[in-house]
């Protein structure tokens, strides 16, 4: 089970980590290591439109969307879409067939079942079932043809959690992965109850404050002071047979674990980091000391109790104090984003120079590792979903701010 979940639960700020006993570390034996080319073959991005829906001049109520939350595709290639405002999260799932025409509706905001009160993500399983994560309550899982089967929850907490950045796993089962701190956690969303373990366990750049196993505040707020800029994330996606693919250095290193989380290959490319400059750092302070400013406390129901309001402001100047006293590494890690395709081959975004604006250039690498080229800096931005039969989902806003979601089909040698 994902036990030992430790949850910091003031007023609705939620700061967790799961320890779970399972599959434990990975072994890392029997690896392969491929070093693939240093020079870029560039790769186009015209890609064949499929279709478009969304924007200010919809043509229908449906697909008048107020902020897509999240997206995913089915077997069938039939997109769903989480629309809803971004205060309150999601209020509807939208699907639409593999031409774009509208299929149902599902979803709404309440507190009954299968109901949303704060959905900030949609995770879509191959056969069409669908999970809903809300804030507030969970997990919420459907049938394919959008009927509620169970809300399931993490156990071991005082308070209901939903995790972000989920990835569905395309092999028949009920699990999805998801990142917690360095780890990456198989999650089983069969029953109402979360079961699991840690898949794989990635590279730990630094010592971090460890939690006690009952909740401590004042060492809660140790940990909230410690900020570092350009650490390495754990990046990572669902392989199509079971597996991760990942990246958990500033190198450009991605590393292929199997369905036991055994590390099989390591794909390389001789591309540097960027060293880290003075100017870099006082850049990205000055940045994230804008993002705290602009952080608002929200509570359903009014205001907290004076003691928790005391609680959280104290967590917030924690937050910010660490900001302000932001250590750093030494390097920009060379890689932003891992996705995988429907078909397995690996998009790999490089990080830009911190401070400029535009995607960074995209490495297309087939699903035995050989590299096949990139999409040079600024012409294309990562997909936001990737379906069957070279399906590929960008979402966007027009220029009134409303989303367009646009559909396109990728080349064979990029799928």
């Amino acid at each position: 089970m994902l036990r030992n979940l430790r949850i910091l639960a003031i007023g609705g700020i939620w700061i967790a980590r799961a320890l779970a006993t399972g599959a434990g570390a990975i072994s890392l034996h029997a690896q392969e290591v491929f070093d693939l080319p240093a020079e870029d073959i560039p790769l186009s991005a015209d890609f064949e439109p499929v279709y478009r829906i969304g924007s200010a001049q919809a043509a229908a109520e449906w697909e008048e969307f107020f902020a897509v939350q999240g997206i995913g595709f089915d077997s069938a290639g039939h997109l769903y879409l989480l629309d809803g405002a971004d205060a309150d999260g999601g209020r509807r799932v939208v699907v639409v067939d593999a031409a774009g025409r509208h299929v149902r509706d599902f979803g709404r905001l309440g507190d009954g079942p299968g109901e949303f009160q704060m959905a900030t993500q949609v995770m879509v399983w191959a056969d069409g079932r669908s999970l809903v994560s809300d804030r507030l309550r969970g997990y919420h899982v459907f049938s394919p043809d959008g009927q509620y089967e169970h809300t399931a929850q993490e156990s071991g907490g005082f308070m209901v959690m939903a995790r972000t950045g989920l990835r569905p796993e395309r092999t028949g089962s009920r699990t999805a992965l998801v990142r917690d701190e360095r780890s990456i956690l198989r999650m089983d969303l069969s029953s109402a109850e979360i079961g699991g373990g840690v898949l794989v366990e990635g590279w730990t750049p630094r010592a971090r404050t460890e939690l006690p196993p009952v909740f401590d505040f004042e060492q809660a707020l140790e940990a909230a002071g410690e900020e570092w800029g350009f650490e390495p994330e754990v990046l990572f996606d669902a392989m199509p047979t079971g597996g991760v693919a990942f990246s958990d250095s500033s190198a450009y290193a991605i590393k292929l674990a199997d369905a036991s989380g055994a590390i099989s290959r390591i794909l390389r490319r001789p591309i540097r980091p960027l060293p880290v400059t003075e100017r870099m750092q006082r850049a990205e302070r000055e940045r994230r000391l804008e993002q705290e400013s602009s952080r608002q406390f929200t509570q359903r129901g009014g205001d907290p109790p004076p003691q928790v309001r005391a609680m959280i402001d104290r967590y917030l100047e924690a937050q910010r104090a660490g900001v302000e006293n932001m250590q750093f590494h030494p390097e920009v890690p060379v890689i932003a984003g891992v996705r995988v395709t429907w078909d397995g081959s690996l998009w790999v975004e490089r990080s830009t120079e911190p401070g400029t604006s535009g995607p960074g250039a995209i490495d297309v690498l087939a699903p035995d590792g050989n590299y096949v080229g990139t999409f040079p800096a600024g012409r294309l931005e990562m997909p936001d979903a990737f379906g069957p039969d070279g399906l590929a989902a960008f979402v966007d806003t027009d220029e009134f701010d409303v989303p367009v979601i646009t559909v396109r089909r990728l080349p064979r040698e990029v799928r």
